[in-house]
């Protein structure tokens, strides 16, 4: 149930705590999608999906669960057309290898995951459900994948989905686009990726051994895929065929920066993309990270013009965990959708709006930072009870929905 007590921000400047939820008694919260009055969470630790029912806003319930076959990752997800549309991959946070996160973050996942037993005790894939009963979810399909599975996907509705995917025979996640023509019948329709990540075909990565070049997902606009790949960087593909993705640009600014790109968003009505690199380490031991404007007039030729403006209120550095950029709300069909306010997580700094009226100059217009986790879901060994808001999703009222890998579902009002 919704917690009786509110707990407290941290701080707050223009937006207000409504509720918050404990997802059920399953805290710990990676990517929140709202479709018709309800929450679907995927989770890092608990292994499955969470259904909380977010139609009164104020008394968030919880509406059931969705178990994840034993050691499968549903961090993921996407909700669309009555489709809810599931990450299936091995749990690698499970694994005790990833134990020390510079493990995941520097090395490419194959290095680590094929030195260990050939065992395959988890679920990889991609799992498809019918919300048309919103707490019912029913499965529909499932489109097996070799290798590790899915990290995420995008689906805006229709026939396409795009994902990104640990194949055998390839160094770390890539990209591939889903026929879902017959959501009963998904089927793989066509793959990218960096040159070097091809590894069965004899490939050989070029870049600087501590970077891990693989893609984290693409938001698909039109018929551009702009792909974030963490040490990788930015890339704009031409997928007019969905079976032969082209590339169109190709950016990486690591080094000097340090990496970590997560996620790209296209703002198509005004020529812009905003891009955010993820802070993966504690103590920003992998560098400043920050989101960028860039102007995407010329495609072939994407420059980045602005920085976003960091949280600067309080010592976030010292305070411990991950301060960073984590995700961007991304203006999916069915929420709310801007090209001049921008919502991001901001980890241990909690939930952030900007406003980008004038590109070259992005203002900070408001911030809440949730309160510190009641318990650690995280049993990785040394993890700080520090807040990590993850991701942020904002429905069509203008209402915020923010997870956190330990701390619950905040929900919040934006008074900006």
């Amino acid at each position: 149930m919704a917690d009786k007590q509110l707990p407290v921000p941290e701080y707050s400047r223009n937006m207000r705590l409504l509720s918050h939820s404990d997802q059920g008694g399953r805290p710990d919260g990676v990517q929140v999608m709202v479709h018709r009055g309800y929450a679907y969470i995927g989770h890092m630790v608990s292994q499955g999906v969470s259904i909380v029912d977010v139609r009164d806003v104020k008394h968030p319930k919880p509406a059931g669960f969705i178990a994840a076959p034993p050691g499968t990752w549903n961090v993921h997800l996407q909700a669309h057309d009555d489709l809810l549309l599931v990450i299936n991959a091995r749990d690698l946070f499970a694994d005790a290898r990833f134990a020390d996160e510079k493990v995941y973050y520097t090395r490419q996942v194959n290095d680590t995951v094929s030195q260990g037993p050939a065992d395959r005790g988890w679920s990889a894939g991609l799992r498809i459900f019918d919300i048309s009963v919103p707490d019912r979810p029913r499965e529909i399909s499932f489109l097996s994948l070799d290798g590790i599975g899915i990290h995420r996907i995008w689906y805006a509705g229709g026939r396409w989905a795009y994902v990104s995917a640990l194949l055998d025979g390839y160094s770390d996640y890539i990209f591939l686009t889903i026929d879902l023509a017959d959501p009963a019948h998904p089927a793989v329709a066509g793959k990218y990726w960096l040159p070097g990540m091809h590894t069965a075909g004899g490939e050989q990565p070029d870049w600087p051994q501590g970077k891990r070049y693989a893609l984290h997902h693409a938001i698909v606009s039109g018929d551009t895929a702009y792909g974030s790949w963490r040490d990788g960087g930015l890339t704009l593909l031409d997928v007019s065929d969905r079976t032969r993705p082209a590339l169109i640009s190709h950016r990486n600014w690591s080094p000097p920066f340090g990496g970590g790109t997560h996620t790209a968003l296209p703002l198509p009505d005004r020529d812009l993309l905003i891009v955010l690199d993820e802070a993966v380490l504690d103590n920003q031991e992998d560098g400043e990270k920050l989101i960028w404007v860039f102007d995407i007039r010329a495609p072939a030729n994407p420059v980045s013009i602005a920085t976003f403006p960091q949280p600067n209120e309080a010592d976030y550095v010292r305070k411990g965990a991950h301060f960073g950029p984590h995700n961007l709300h991304e203006n999916r069909p069915g929420s709310f959708i801007s090209s001049t306010l921008i919502f991001a997580t901001y980890q241990n700094a909690g939930i952030r709006a900007y406003d980008i009226s004038d590109p070259y100059h992005p203002r900070e217009t408001g911030a809440l930072v949730p309160a510190p986790p009641a318990t650690l879901m995280d049993k990785r060994p040394g993890r700080p009870k520090v807040i990590q808001s993850c991701d942020v999703f904002v429905d069509a009222q203008g209402i915020i929905y923010a997870t956190d890998y330990n701390a619950g579902l905040s929900i919040i009002e934006y008074l900006g």
